[in-house]
C-alpha cells in the first residue's frame, strides 16, 4: 500500500509551455485528502519549490537541491547537506579559464559572476531571483547548497559530467536538464531525502511511490517501492524504474497514481 508520493517538478508536473495542469492539481489534492503523505523532490531552491507547492494549494515537505537541503513547508530544516567549499572553489577556478556559466547556491540565495543569457533564460518563470557580484571569492561557502553549470551544448554537459565524476568522487555530479550539470554533496540525492522523510513518518520505503523524468531522479526511483520514470524520461531512468507512465504533456503522474495508488485499495 503505498503511504508517500514523491514527486519531481520540471518535466513530471510542470511545463514552461503549460505550467501544471488542473488534473495533477486535482489528483494531489485527492492524495492529500485521503491522508496520503505527498512530498516535492526538485533540483530547484525552497523559494522556487515552495512557489510550486503554493500552485498546487498543499502544505507539503520540500526536498531541494536534488537532496541537499529538506525542509518543512514552513521552513523548518529536516535535513541539510552542503557542498565542500574548498572543492567548490577549485572547480569555480576551473570554470573560469574555461568561460563555463557557473550558478551557486548559498542559504538558498542564487549567485552569479555574468548576467547572461544562461541565468535569463534559468530564471524564466521560476519565480526567484538572483545577485550578481563580481566575483564568487568574496561570499562565504562555509553553507553552500550546490553549483549549478549551464551550457546549451549537450554533449559538452555530458563530458563535462563524466569529467568531474571521476575528478571527483566525493561529489554528487548529476544531468537533471539537458543543458544542466549539478554539482553538490555526495550524500545529496532525492534517494537519500526519501529515506529521511519515510523514517520522519514512520513509513517503510516500500510504501513510497517516486516519480521522476531526469538522471538525478534515478536514486529516487531506485529507492522508493514503487519508482516511476515519465514518458518524456531519459532512456537512463526508464531502465532504472519498475515502470513507465505516459508523458507529462498527457499527465502521466495522474496515470501513475491511479494504477498504483487507487488501484491498490488505498481509498
Amino acid at each position: 500500500m503505498i503511504k508517500m508520493v514523491v514527486t519531481d517538478i520540471d518535466g513530471t508536473i510542470y511545463t514552461p509551455e503549460d505550467g501544471i495542469s488542473q488534473k495533477v492539481k486535482d489528483c494531489i489534492k485527492k492524495l492529500v485528502d485521503n491522508n496520503i503523505h505527498v512530498a516535492i523532490a526538485t533540483g530547484r531552491s525552497f523559494a522556487s519549490a515552495k512557489s510550486v507547492a503554493d500552485k498546487l494549494e498543499i502544505q507539503c515537505p520540500l526536498i531541494c537541491y536534488q537532496g541537499g537541503l529538506v525542509n518543512s513547508y514552513h521552513g523548518d530544516i529536516i535535513d541539510v547537506k552542503y557542498l565542500n567549499q574548498d572543492i567548490a572553489r577549485k572547480i569555480i577556478k576551473d570554470f573560469r579559464k574555461r568561460n563555463i556559466h557557473l550558478n551557486v547556491y548559498i542559504e538558498d540565495i542564487l549567485y552569479v559572476e555574468d548576467d547572461n543569457k544562461y541565468i535569463k533564460d534559468y530564471i524564466g518563470d521560476k519565480g526567484i531571483d538572483y545577485i550578481k557580484v563580481e566575483s564568487f571569492d568574496e561570499l562565504d561557502f562555509n553553507k553552500l547548497n550546490k553549483m549549478l553549470a549551464i551550457n546549451y551544448d549537450e554533449a559538452f554537459i555530458e563530458e563535462l559530467i563524466l569529467e568531474l565524476q571521476e575528478k571527483y568522487p566525493e561529489l554528487y555530479v548529476v544531468k537533471s536538464f539537458k543543458y544542466f550539470c549539478e554539482i553538490a554533496n555526495k550524500e545529496a540525492t532525492k534517494g537519500n531525502a526519501i529515506k529521511i522523510l519515510a523514517e520522519k513518518y514512520g513509513l517503510a520505503t516500500n510504501e513510497v511511490m517516486a516519480i521522476g523524468d531526469n538522471n538525478n531522479d534515478i536514486e529516487m526511483v531506485e529507492t522508493a517501492g514503487v519508482g516511476v520514470a515519465m514518458g518524456n524520461g531519459t532512456e537512463n531512468i526508464k531502465l532504472k524504474a519498475d515502470y513507465v507512465t505516459d508523458t507529462v504533456q498527457n499527465d502521466g503522474f495522474v496515470k501513475a497514481v491511479n494504477k498504483f495508488v487507487w488501484e491498490c485499495d488505498n481509498v
